[in-house]
């Protein structure tokens, strides 16, 4: 029995993960893809824009989402179930794609396809890292452990602890394939003084290549035949001897509001209450009733991407819903006033 490839896509909010996954379908070729997305958040964003991408292969039945919380914590208890699902159906994918969270640890993930019920059956073709090179030029994440030690030390209102630096650390430990996405974003001078360093810190072997809006097409992704389950231990991890994977440090939150008439109006306010409060992530659907299809935003720090994609179905409620996230604390109130200002003030 021919053991099906499985590639795990994994990232840092905001990298562009989902964009690849869509690009991926696009470019399968006829080759069907199962994809198992799983966010950070409480509204399914990520697989109603899979769904909405309007290629044959984007069905309810091969797109499917894990809801209960970062995959690399509930392995067992949910990942396990659903990839066994996957491949016990009468007609199995021919790939299954696992877009993680921005905050996952893809290790555990690896780890997983060594399982005795699923390893005879599946395998890891490849470990996908999806970086953000726009955030990550601008020093978000620092290649020098010891100078980030040095800082934190010299000036006592840093916090002792970064897990963005761990989780992307891992990540890029882990990879088989790095993707720099959002090139477009960066000067060239930058942008290559960027890729020598993320080379500089990939394993022996691990290619690094340069995208815009995640169009990496599948056969480039795809049919790495890693098999990353059998060469874990040279895979490192900062977590190595961690129970488990902490996300207490952050958290999300839905804000729902109605119909939006000024675009500019509202991405104004948005852009503002991002900056006030620092949030890290908000994506989500708009409602603009001139139009009968919905407007999906992505924003990440002071970037934000829109577009419309499907139409709205007969029946489905029109409404505005946006997942916020960002560090723990956030004042979830003022954020939701905040949001919700942009189509108060303009129906007053």
């Amino acid at each position: 029995m021919r053991r099906i490839p499985a590639t795990i896509v994994t990232g840092f909010l905001g990298a562009g993960k989902t964009s690849l996954v869509r690009h991926l379908l696009a470019t399968a070729a006829g080759h069907r893809l199962a994809i198992i997305v799983n966010e950070f958040g409480e509204l399914g964003i990520d697989r109603d824009v899979l769904l909405g991408c309007g290629d044959v292969t984007c069905t309810d039945d091969d797109i499917l989402e894990l809801a209960n919380g970062c995959i690399c914590c509930t392995v067992a208890d949910d990942f396990l179930p659903t990839l066994s699902r996957l491949i016990d159906r009468p007609k199995p994918p021919g790939h299954i794609v696992i877009e993680t969270s921005g905050l996952a640890l893809p290790k555990p993930l690896v780890q997983a396809f060594a399982w005795p019920e699923i390893r005879t059956r599946t395998t890891v073709d490849g470990v996908v890292t999806v970086i953000d090179a726009a955030a990550a030029a601008e020093g978000r994440f620092a290649s020098d452990p010891e100078a980030v030690a040095r800082q934190r030390a010299a000036d006592p209102s840093i916090g002792h602890g970064n897990p963005l630096e761990e989780v992307f650390s891992d990540q890029l430990a882990c990879a088989d394939l790095v993707i720099l996405n959002k090139t477009d974003l960066v000067e060239a001078e930058a942008l290559a003084a960027l890729r020598r360093d993320i080379e500089a810190r990939l394993r022996s072997g691990v290619k690094l290549i340069l995208a815009e809006q995640g169009r990496v097409a599948a056969p480039v992704a795809l049919g790495l035949a890693a098999a990353a389950e059998d060469d874990l231990a040279v895979r490192s991890s900062l977590h190595e001897l961690e129970d488990e994977h902490d996300h207490d440090d952050f958290e999300s939150f839905v804000v729902e509001d109605g119909a939006i008439t000024d675009l500019a109006a509202f991405r104004n306010r948005l852009a503002s209450v991002i900056h006030a409060h620092d949030v890290l992530r908000v994506k989500g659907f708009v409602d603009v009733p001139d139009r009968d299809r919905r407007y999906v935003v992505q924003a990440v720090g002071d970037r934000m991407q829109q577009h419309f994609d499907r139409p709205w179905l007969p029946g489905e409620p029109r409404a505005t819903r946006l997942v916020v996230i960002g560090k723990k604390g956030l004042d979830r109130n003022a954020i939701a006033a905040g949001l919700r200002a942009a189509s108060v003030a303009l129906e007053d």
